[in-house]
């Protein structure tokens, strides 16, 4: 794994590492910019919106996944909340899927552009970026999966934290009692599961994007495809959340942002059906 790709001396801050999360998750939204922004200018609302919903889109998220993750482990923020604040991780999705929403809808209602129109746009980039940001937690050795002995299970000795059997165990992994703590497994690479199909969603929505379709009925497909996608990749993971019969806080979120993505996609074709009587 390349945690770290290299060090920075510059004046005034000092030593500045460039993390391969960090890298990753800027080519994420470069790619998710110049992919809007294309989109953007296809659909009539100019290229210079897409900057705008993508500040949005940056603050909402790193705000909305800050207060997604001192929320969630509410224990560890009592004892350090300035630390928790202020860390480096804690980037959650669905923290930062919400806080994002929010920041680009106040971005829409402020333009004279359809809210629809908007989110259509952004349907496309969103797989895209999620897809590369995954690439960064693999390669720094985070949010990775239940042990395998399968083909596709891949060790993290310098993960973050290292999947050991130990780290596994308190994440709530069956794991052989025989193993000491300090045994590193092999798991699911989850990171690259979520990139895999996160591209599969991110080429559907490509094409369908030039489908005749209402305003907002794309963004509603990707609501429904990338909250599947989430509810199945769970049940690989490594996760300490699992406070509802088994199912994690993600897949409950995730039954609920599909269940609003089917819902969007059905209101919306009755509308188109209802206007064309």
């Amino acid at each position: 794994m390349y945690p770290e790709l290299f060090t920075l001396t510059l004046p005034v801050i000092g030593e500045f590492s460039i993390t391969s999360f960090g890298l990753m998750m800027a080519l994420a939204f470069l790619g998710g910019y110049l992919l809007l922004r294309k989109e953007t200018a296809r659909l009539g609302a100019g290229r210079d919106l897409a900057a705008d919903m993508l500040l949005g889109a940056l603050i909402g998220g790193i705000v909305g996944a800050k207060i997604y993750y001192v929320l969630l482990y509410w224990d560890l923020t009592a004892v350090d909340p300035l630390g928790m604040i202020f860390s480096r991780s804690g980037l959650v999705w669905y923290g930062g899927f919400i806080g994002g929403f929010i920041g680009v809808m106040w971005v829409l209602y402020r333009r004279p552009v359809s809210p629809g129109l908007g989110v259509d746009a952004i349907a496309p980039a969103l797989p895209l970026a999620y897809g590369i940001g995954r690439i960064g937690c693999f390669l720094v050795g985070d949010d990775y999966g239940r042990p395998t002995e399968s083909f596709v299970g891949m060790a993290f000795p310098n993960g973050i934290p290292p999947s050991t059997a130990g780290n596994l165990r308190r994440f709530g992994a069956d794991v052989d009692p025989a193993l000491p703590d300090t045994e590193v497994l092999s798991v699911h690479p989850t990171q690259l599961y979520e990139t895999g199909l996160s591209l599969v969603i991110f080429f559907l929505l490509w094409r369908l994007r030039r489908h005749p379709h209402v305003q907002g009925w794309l963004f509603g497909m990707w609501l429904a495809m990338a909250a599947a996608e989430r509810f199945v990749v769970e049940f690989f993971r490594a996760k300490d959340d699992r406070f509802f019969g088994g199912f994690t806080l993600a897949q409950v979120i995730s039954v609920l942002m599909f269940a609003a993505g089917i819902a969007l996609v059905l209101r919306l074709r009755r509308r188109a059906g209802e206007a064309a009587v």
